[in-house]
């Protein structure tokens, strides 16, 4: 999706320009892939706009950088409050979608990352729902992907590291031309194991089942523990458990989520129909109470919003 700029960007404790947000061509995580970033986005509220679980995503980032063994010189206190500095400097009333990102500057070249400057930066921008106003309304199409995710031993698939999402984006463009919506990736064992940025849950005998995200190699997700919290307080336990792609042909509902998805049905997984091949009736549920929750309408769930005043 384009990206409409906004006035700045938060680049190493400063606000620049968003024309002047740039980077030498010799940036290491450029030519290496050694970096982390972050997904948040903020919602209007009846009470201003609000950052969802923006402490969680920024500890996350802290963690991804720990895996990789990069120190980011700044707090968590300190990025928690640039973040919410920019949605206010760029007036962003209305929402919109941020992107943390920690990277390996210029200076060093080869693959020694050590010796290398560490640089932050934040950026945010008005931006619709992932995949499709219509995919979540009714669904989208989804194919099982030819690329596997990765191993959890080769790349640690517990960080959400830059490099690593070149493994996404070949499974995308599969997909893509092949006139799906979104793939479906299976780990090094063959059983399913997350899409290319979200995900997946399937409900099958009145099962609310997600694959374990340690052993399938997929990250574990924000918005994914968001709905599991959902879904326990609606009365329904996700059971963590390994599945193999009949699982989706034979499934009665399947949806996606992801702080850029957000909830999103599945209505049909390599041209096998899901469920009625509408959005089904707990899908709708919790993606009814996920949209509640992000703009303040539910008071039990607001500890998850960051106001920015």
């Amino acid at each position: 999706m384009p990206i409409t700029p906004t006035d700045k960007i938060w680049m190493d404790g400063e606000f620049v320009d968003w024309a002047d947000a740039t980077v030498h061509v010799l940036t290491h995580t450029m030519h290496y892939g050694s970096g982390a970033f972050e997904g948040i986005r903020a919602y209007p509220t009846a009470d201003g706009v609000a950052i969802f679980r923006l402490r969680d995503h920024i500890k996350r980032l802290f963690a991804s950088c720990k895996v990789f063994m990069i120190e980011i010189p700044f707090s968590e206190d300190e990025l928690v409050d640039a973040t919410r500095e920019l949605v206010r400097v760029n007036r962003l009333d209305d929402g919109c979608y941020i992107r943390p990102l920690v990277y390996l500057g210029y200076g060093e070249m080869g693959l020694n990352p050590i010796p290398c400057p560490v640089n932050v930066s934040i950026a945010a921008w008005p931006w619709g729902t992932y995949l499709g106003d219509d995919g979540v309304a009714n669904g989208v199409s989804a194919k099982i992907s030819s690329w596997k995710r990765h191993d959890p031993n080769s790349i640690p698939t517990a960080a959400k590291g830059t490099g690593m999402y070149v493994n996404s984006s070949l499974a995308k463009v599969e997909a893509l031309k092949a006139g799906y919506d979104e793939a479906i990736m299976l780990g090094g064992d063959g059983n399913v194991s997350e899409c290319t940025g979200e995900n997946l849950f399937v409900v099958r005998n009145g099962r609310l089942l997600s694959p374990p995200s340690s052993d399938s190699g997929a990250l574990e997700g924000i918005t994914q523990k968001t709905v599991e919290k959902i879904a326990g307080d609606l009365g329904h336990e996700t059971n963590y458990e390994p599945l193999v792609r009949s699982d989706l042909y034979t499934a009665d509902e399947i949806f996606l989520t992801g702080t850029a998805a957000e909830v999103v049905p599945v209505r049909a997984v390599d041209d096998r129909v899901v469920g009625t091949g509408k959005p089904g009736p707990l899908t709708q549920q919790i993606q009814q109470t996920y949209f509640a929750t992000v703009r303040g309408e539910l008071e039990q769930y607001r500890d998850w919003l960051d106001y920015v005043g």
